[in-house]
């Protein structure tokens, strides 16, 4: 799930790291601080483009933006806020309430997938208190998006605050023929999103949008050293609440430069041409007699497995192995419908037909030896 880099996001990410400003205070980094505020207003409205005054928060990924948000989540609605959460969702929900001292989340059983709004209804039922609901838009495993608008109607009916998931999936929103995969999310309180998956960001490139940067003044901390009251009363921007690290790499001049060179317009190009080849790689599974597709791709992964007689779980697996210690292909692998797949996910935009009729004649020679 990370991608081939842009050159010119690369050669922005050198020069980050060969001017070294810190953002933890602005002396340490005047220029770097202003380009920040910019680019995540920007982003934030993309991602509540009917928001009056959205806001966006610097991240290391997935991880770190989804223990924010039920940090603000915490702090917003008491420390006995319920996380209700479907199968499908990413590993770091669990983590951040352990490490916040929440509730264990409630999961949901996700058979199809995808977070199904009944299923939540009765989750919901069940409880009582302050929750938060987080959906996935971009399921690590399959590339699914729940329903995000029915979702967001649910816990509108219920008094439950929505946080998206869109580490993944986010990006799409660039999009312009498939930015309504996304409907709805504008509704959510909180939304993660990477732009070092669908965005072809060198690592770390997350970001943590908020509908109401009120929301993110819990934030706020005070050094001496690094944001002096007086400083601050004078109209020095203060960066210690933007993050809860201190010392952090000014990791949004990479997409700033992204962004200028491509715009919204090239970057969506982009992300049309991965999706494009999820769809080639799923129309020459279905063409392999030797092969099993799991389902047409929503986003730009794509799980198949070899078929026939004596094929098992413990087949997949070898295939795997074998052509990952052999340098030959590296592909990811899920368990779906009781079963082990090969996962291929698509997040090169050069990839050409041929390079994926060789990964189906690698994986089919593979899984015949």
């Amino acid at each position: 799930l990370h991608t081939p880099p842009l050159a010119l996001a690369a050669a922005a990410d050198l020069a980050a790291s060969a001017l070294n400003p810190s953002m933890d205070s602005w002396d340490q980094a005047p220029a770097a601080s202003a380009i920040e505020e910019r680019v995540t207003a920007a982003l934030a409205a993309e991602v509540y483009p009917d928001a009056t005054n959205p806001d966006a928060v610097v991240t290391t990924g997935g991880t770190e933006s989804n223990q924010l948000a039920l940090l603000l989540a915490r702090e917003r609605l008491g420390p006995a806020v319920r996380t209700v959460v479907g199968a499908n969702a990413h590993h770091s929900f669990q983590r951040a309430a352990w490490l916040l001292g929440l509730p264990e989340p409630v999961v949901v059983p996700t058979p199809l997938g995808t977070l199904d709004p009944t299923a939540l209804r009765e989750a919901l039922t069940a409880l009582t208190g302050p929750i938060l609901v987080a959906a996935t838009a971009g399921t690590t495993d399959e590339g699914l998006i729940d329903p995000i608008p029915a979702l967001a109607d649910l816990c509108e009916e219920r008094h439950a605050d929505l946080h998206v998931d869109a580490a993944y999936g986010g990006p799409v929103l660039f999009s312009r023929r498939h930015r309504s995969l996304l409907d709805g999310l504008t509704r959510a309180r909180t939304v993660t999103v990477d732009l070092h998956k669908l965005g072809w960001q060198p690592a770390a490139a997350g970001l943590l949008a908020v509908r109401d940067p009120a929301d993110l003044t819990v934030l706020g901390h005070t050094a001496a050293y690094l944001n002096a009251d007086d400083d601050t009363q004078a109209g020095l921007p203060d960066l210690l609440g933007r993050s809860l690290r201190t010392t952090r790499r000014p990791d949004v001049l990479k997409t700033a430069v992204t962004l200028r060179a491509l715009g919204r317009t090239g970057l969506g190009e982009l992300v049309d041409a991965c999706m494009d080849r999820a769809q080639e790689l799923a129309d020459l599974v279905e063409k392999a007699p030797g092969l099993d597709l799991r389902a047409r791709p929503t986003l730009t992964t794509v799980l198949f497995r070899p078929n026939g007689p004596g094929v098992t779980d413990a087949t997949i697996a070898t295939v795997r192995r074998t052509l990952l210690v052999e340098g030959r292909a590296v592909l990811g692998r899920a368990e779906a419908d009781g079963r082990l797949w090969l996962k291929a996910t698509l997040l090169n935009p050069h990839a050409t037909p041929g390079d994926l009729a060789q990964l189906i004649t690698l994986v089919e020679g593979s899984a015949h030896r």
